[in-house]
């Protein structure tokens, strides 16, 4: 980083509305920050949507959930939507970090018929895995912290085309994430066993499904159909690989898109949870604080943000 770019400059990247499409799915950035490397810590609090930080010094800890992890330099750790964190800097190596926050919400996939398609195929594998990934810290990250120097300098300069060159730095950044926690072999793996379990692959077209059609109205009778299954046949296996019913899992994908539309543009209410399949939107209101805790409006004033 040259003396010119100091590393606070980062967070300027708030100034700039960013929204990018990541194969089928669609990212609205949130936020982006920096601390320095002095002695510092957050207190437990979770997020509606995913938060990276990037360890560029020093070390510290990191709680997610009930797990504790060790941070070091060059170490990035994720946060994921609903997932309570905190982080502690370490008070002789004092820990300094860049972090950033962004929704990642699964749109339509199409079928692979291009050399086009197979290239939105597999950013949607990558962001797949990603999102179902239990890993929380890695090292694998050496691509990284030039591109978050190189956005700094971008969004401080503001030389004529800096915002597409930004879009670009932050599709790698973002790509970058999901490349740290998902290596070659996990990707592999994952798509031999869905190709090896004819019930995970029948699941998969009933997700797929939903995740297309969930402004719809939805019933089993629906889902069923698809995969040619009795009902109760079709809600025994989608129970079983999932460990949650068809309905429970739409309910969750409604709310989960509800709450990015909440944070990420200021639309009405009742346009959101239209979007979302309810057409009534009292019920929405009254489904979304049972399953959240809050109001759609307090989530919203909140930045979908609850501290613990």
């Amino acid at each position: 980083m040259s003396i010119e770019t100091p590393r606070p400059r980062f967070t300027k990247l708030n100034d700039l509305p960013l929204s990018l499409q990541l194969g089928s799915y669609h990212s609205e950035l949130l936020g982006w920050g920096f601390f320095e490397p002095r002695y510092w810590r957050n207190y437990l609090h979770l997020h509606s949507c995913f938060e990276v930080c990037y360890a560029f010094q020093g070390e510290g800890s990191f709680r997610a959930g009930s797990t504790l992890y060790e941070i070091h330099a060059g170490d990035v750790f994720i946060a994921r939507p609903g997932v309570s964190h905190e982080i502690i800097s370490a008070q002789e190596q004092p820990l300094g970090i860049y972090f950033w926050s962004y929704s990642l919400t699964p749109g339509p996939r199409q079928s692979v018929s291009s050399q086009s398609d197979e290239r939105i195929s597999a950013i949607d594998n990558l962001l797949a895995a990603f999102g179902s990934s239990k890993d929380v810290v890695s090292a694998r990250t050496s691509a990284m912290l030039p591109t978050l120097e190189l956005l700094t300098q971008e969004i401080a300069n503001q030389n004529p085309g800096y915002s597409q060159i930004i879009e670009g730095l932050v599709t790698k950044l973002l790509l970058d994430t999901a490349r740290s926690v998902v290596d070659d072999e996990t990707l592999a793996l994952a798509e031999s066993q869905l190709s090896r379990n004819p019930d995970r692959a029948i699941v998969q077209v009933i997700v797929r499904y939903i995740r297309d059609n969930y402004s719809q109205p939805l019933s089993i009778r629906d889902l069923a159909a698809q995969v040619h299954l009795s009902e109760r046949h079709t809600c025994r296996l989608f129970q079983k690989e999932t460990g949650e019913t068809m309905m429970a899992y739409l309910t969750k994908l409604r709310l989960d898109i509800a709450s990015q539309l909440l944070l990420e543009q200021q639309i009405p209410l009742k346009e959101i949870a239209q979007s979302v399949g309810y057409p009534d939107v009292r019920y929405f209101i009254t489904l979304f604080r049972q399953k959240t805790g809050q109001t759609p409006t307090t989530f919203r004033q909140q930045g979908g943000t609850t501290f613990l």
